[in-house]
């Protein structure tokens, strides 16, 4: 006897004892049953497949049904002396020969059955005889076979069952009904799950079912195993789910929702910090990129098929499925596709290394850099940042331009409106130049970094540009605005009056992507956010000069304390207006305090018709380190005797 049955196995327990009861194979069981009906059953048969997947239990379930007192038939009666025999649990027949070609899969073996297959059965209709892992069978222990195989008794029926179809020979396959059996699905494990833990009356956490499933891989005799050894393990209110991740060494789903945030975020200590904790609490690395890969496939299908939980696309729980569609949003398809990606590959560098944690970290690196790369995922990884960055109103996440735009401002006490102008939409952002910084996290910090590379690329555009951006530095980066500090208030003048701002936000947008609105502020901090206007009898007026031609002598002098037509146009004009109309009430000068300069509106340039070099001193290219007092010298043969603030 079998002895007691509430001690064997679960997957001995609960072993199918019809081709009904088979979960996950009706591609193979139907056939067979329709085969029992129309009584045109095969002499032999092979039934391939993964392990635990049924092929053992169907063979037993056909030599049932075909020694069944009624049979053959696709229903075994269950009470006849040969059902009960042949019954999961029960003492097995003497008609139905088991034989495992992994210790018998010689030659002397083969022969021994072939003489004894010729014997008819002593008590059943059928002998049958059920060779397992038969790929293990010898080449010339399946030649001592094939002829019984081929030309076989009437009372004499072959089941082949093997992992590994294409080592049994071909002369052997030819002569049988292959029968290809498949993993289970995870629904159908699932539902077979739920269904012995209702037999057995035991709880079980909702989010233990997916680990279990997910253990079994598709093989219900391992799912079986694995929810026999958390039903060992669980006490009177049944199985937890840290009892179920700590058991199986899975990650625990928090780590995972953790490091996934940080990837959206782009925040690499958050990574590495879960990394360590996950190395410290003694998690294998590589079981902890195999199980971030999972959440990582999970997301891609439900950014895809939004309903993939209810078409079994996706085994979760519903609190971790809202988490799950929350993640999905901080994400795009590519950025998800890349990340995956690239921790596959990681994961595979893992296999026999030395030190899997230093490549599990390097992988997360890669990750969180896209910008490291130059392939194709990279780009649209890059592009998917800029497009939810524009979308959602160019808002830096750097935590030092979370201050408004008129933040100089109003710490100098001026009153200043905030921007209203929006940015352009994005046509087309070109690749940025090796040495920028990524799109998509353009922050003040990555501009400081590079701004010795933008100074070049200014330079090589307009080289005046250059000499006055030399003087300032990166104040803050806030939404699509880019506030400057510079040295003194006459730099400020100089880079406004030019149209310096315009040119760097060309090479800018050039260089990042990102159109940027320049703003100019005092090394004291008195800057103003608004365009800058021509008021008769202010305090502060800016008068533009573009030079078509370079004067010498005392003209030169001459022009550089005449304002210009276009300055002296708008005055005259502005003047005008004011004497036609005696009755409107008098303009309040709203001039800022002196040294306080704007920008101009951001505009493009005209480069292509100006003459870059007309206002640029003559040997400014021989020394590039001048200053602009140093110019002034050297150009106008001055002599610098002092400077007042705010002149």
């Amino acid at each position: 006897m079998a002895g007691d049955p509430s001690n064997l196995a679960l997957y001995r327990k609960y072993r199918p004892a019809t081709f009904a009861e088979v979960k996950g194979q009706d591609h193979v069981t139907l056939p067979l049953r329709q085969a029992l009906l129309a009584g045109r059953v095969h002499h032999a048969y092979l039934f391939s497949g993964p392990r635990g997947c049924g092929k053992t239990s169907s063979a037993r379930i056909l030599a049932r049904s075909l020694n069944c007192e009624q049979g053959p038939t696709p229903d075994p009666c269950g009470k006849c002396d040969s059902c009960i025999a042949l019954a999961p649990g029960g003492p097995g027949s003497i008609d139905v020969i088991e034989i495992d070609a992994a210790s018998h899969g010689g030659v002397d073996d083969a022969r021994d059955l072939r003489e004894r297959a010729f014997y008819a059965p002593v008590s059943g209709r059928y002998k049958v005889y059920i060779i397992d892992e038969a790929h293990m069978v010898t080449r010339e222990g399946f030649n001592a076979l094939l002829k019984v195989v081929e030309e076989p008794p009437p009372h004499l029926k072959f089941v082949f069952a093997t992992t590994e179809p294409e080592k049994v020979i071909g002369t052997i396959r030819s002569r049988t009904h292959h029968y290809p059996f498949r993993l289970v699905a995870p629904p159908v494990l699932r539902e077979l799950i739920e269904q012995i833990l209702d037999a057995e009356g035991v709880e079980s956490d909702p989010a233990v079912l997916p680990l279990v499933v997910r253990a079994g891989a598709g093989s219900a005799r391992d799912a079986l195993s694995v929810l026999d050894q958390l039903l060992a393990g669980s006490d009177e209110s049944g199985i937890s789910y840290p009892a179920a991740v700590s058991l199986l060494g899975y990650t625990d789903a928090s780590l995972l929702d953790a490091t996934v945030d940080a990837f959206a975020a782009g925040d690499g200590s958050a990574v590495f910090g879960v990394v360590d904790q996950v190395v410290s609490a003694g998690h294998d690395p590589r079981r902890f990129a195999a199980d971030l890969l999972d959440r990582l496939r999970d997301l891609i299908v439900l950014g895809a098929v939004r309903d993939a939980d209810r078409t079994g696309l996706l085994d979760v729980p519903a609190d971790q499925l809202e988490r799950m569609r929350e993640q999905v949003a901080k994400f795009g398809t590519a950025e998800l596709t890349r990340a995956a990606e690239v921790l596959n590959a990681g994961l595979t560098e893992m296999r026999g290394a030395a030190s899997p944690r230093l490549l599990l970290e390097l992988t997360c690196a890669r990750v969180l850099l896209p910008a490291a790369e130059a392939d194709e995922a990279a780009l649209l990884t890059r592009l998917e940042r800029i497009e939810r960055r524009l979308a959602a109103g160019g808002a830096d996440t750097s935590s030092d331009n979370n201050a408004p735009a008129d933040a100089p401002a109003r710490q100098a006490g001026a009153s200043v409106q905030p921007p209203t102008e929006p940015a352009r939409p994005m046509q087309e952002p070109p690749e940025p130049e090796s040495g920028g910084s990524e799109p998509g996290v353009l922050d003040a910090g990555s501009l400081r970094r590079d701004w010795d590379a933008i100074l070049d690329a200014v330079r090589q555009v307009r080289k005046v540009s250059w000499i006055q951006l030399s003087n300032a530095t990166v104040a803050s980066l806030t939404g699509n605005v880019l506030t400057l500090e510079f040295v003194r208030d006459g730099d400020l003048k100089g880079f406004t009056a030019s149209r310096s701002d315009a040119l760097l936000a060309k090479v800018l947008y050039e260089r990042f992507g990102v159109e940027l609105r320049i703003l100019g502020t005092a090394a004291a901090g008195r800057g103003r956010s608004e365009p800058a206007t021509l008021v008769p009898g202010g305090q502060d007026q800016v008068t533009v000069r573009v030079p078509a031609s370079r004067p010498t002598g005392n003209k030169a002098r001459a022009d550089r304390t005449q304002p210009p037509r276009s300055a002296q146009a708008q005055v005259s004009q502005a003047s005008a207006g004011s004497q036609a109309s005696p009755s409107a009430p008098a303009r309040p000068n709203t001039a800022e305090p002196r040294g306080v300069v704007p920008a101009l509106p951001p505009e493009e340039p005209d480069l292509e018709s100006y003459d870059m070099d007309d206002d640029m001193p003559d040997g400014a290219d021989a020394d590039p380190g001048l200053t602009g007092m140093e110019l002034i010298r050297r150009e106008l043969g001055g002599q610098v005797i002092g400077e007042v603030d705010g002149a």
